[in-house]
């Protein structure tokens, strides 16, 4: 745990120096979705890494946050913190329903379930236009205030989400490293083995995807609330594919995997996107269209070399290269 609470010291750290280097709103703004991101992948991360639980309808608990936040502040005018509050009540009353009767499914099943209750929401989403406006979506949605002081600038978001995502990365690390952790990790080592130790199997399935479901829908809220509007198209199937790629390329074994996965598949888009001025100004011509053949091949190189994760990957890169020159040997073997 020790390495884990200085890993949170130093991304505090790094958190306090981004407003500083980058004076952008609009690259400020990318930090907030990456920490949005990383708050729903950290509950991913959770229920897929740990208890071995695989989900494809991640996307659909962001959604009820969202629109449980929109619909209850835009058209019944609750206070915002109330309308979020009723939106995790909401995602872990519908992951409850869910997870009962899904959570008995293994393997690819279990994920094809998920996916359906992912695809089920989204057409929800679009077609009861009565409540969630349909493709037009929700506008007008008031911003987060604290104690009477409104989040109205990019840069206080920006600081309130990534307070968010280190005070949820410390309570999942927190769950990890106590007796529930080390009962789902067993869980993921061997249902069969864990249920003859005398574990809840699955008792503690369904705790970890309603936790993991809670922080889904904070996600979910966060991103109504700093966006002001929402519509269907970001709460699809493929979003809940993007959150598994991103646990998958960070590490789906660890919580910071799930970190740094988030970061760097929210980020990388906006840097590829940039590649069209800088080879601009040396008169190259850069089409758009490659910046989808460069995301594709990185996420393959990171697969096919370091199959799992990053954090794993360059751990073990670290420890048979340069780790071998610094740490003494009694300590290596």
């Amino acid at each position: 745990m020790k390495k884990d609470y200085i890993g949170i010291l130093v991304l505090i750290c790094c958190v306090s120096l981004v407003p500083f280097f980058i004076q952008n709103n609009y690259y400020i703004g990318v930090f907030v979705f990456t920490g949005i991101n990383c708050l729903a992948c950290i509950g991913l991360s959770l229920l897929m890494g740990y208890a071995g639980q695989i989900s494809l309808g991640h996307a659909a608990f962001i959604g009820i946050g969202a629109y449980s936040s929109a619909i209850l502040t835009v058209t019944y005018h609750w206070f915002p913190w109330f309308a979020i509050l009723a939106g995790v009540v909401f995602s872990v009353i519908t992951a409850l329903c869910i997870g009962i009767p899904a959570l008995r499914l293994k393997g690819h099943y279990l994920a094809m379930a998920t996916m359906g209750f992912g695809s089920i929401m989204h057409i929800v989403a679009v077609a009861a236009i009565d409540i969630t406006a349909g493709p037009s979506g929700i506008s007008g949605i008031p911003k987060l205030s604290l104690f009477g002081f409104e989040l109205n600038t990019d840069v206080q978001f920006f600081y309130f989400i990534w307070f968010v995502v280190i005070l949820g990365l410390y309570l999942a690390i927190n769950i990890i490293h106590s007796r529930e952790g080390r009962a789902l990790r067993s869980l993921h080592g061997s249902e069969d083995a864990a249920r003859a130790m005398g574990i809840h199997t699955s008792m503690y399935k369904i705790k970890i995807f309603l936790f993991s479901a809670v922080y889904a829908s904070l996600a979910g809220s966060f991103y109504a609330h700093y966006v002001n509007y929402i519509d269907p198209d970001p709460f699809g199937v493929m979003h809940s594919v993007l959150l598994l790629t991103m646990v998958a390329v960070g590490g789906i074994h660890q919580l910071w995997g799930a970190v740094i996965g988030a970061i760097l598949l929210s980020l990388l888009p906006e840097f590829l996107s940039s590649l069209t001025e800088f080879f601009d100004s040396f008169n190259i011509t850069y089409q758009t269209d490659y910046d989808t053949i460069i995301y594709g091949s990185i996420l393959l190189l990171i697969m096919l070399f370091m199959p799992e994760g990053l954090v794993k990957g360059i751990s073990t890169f670290y420890k048979y290269t340069i780790g071998r020159y610094l740490i003494p040997k009694h300590e290596t073997k």
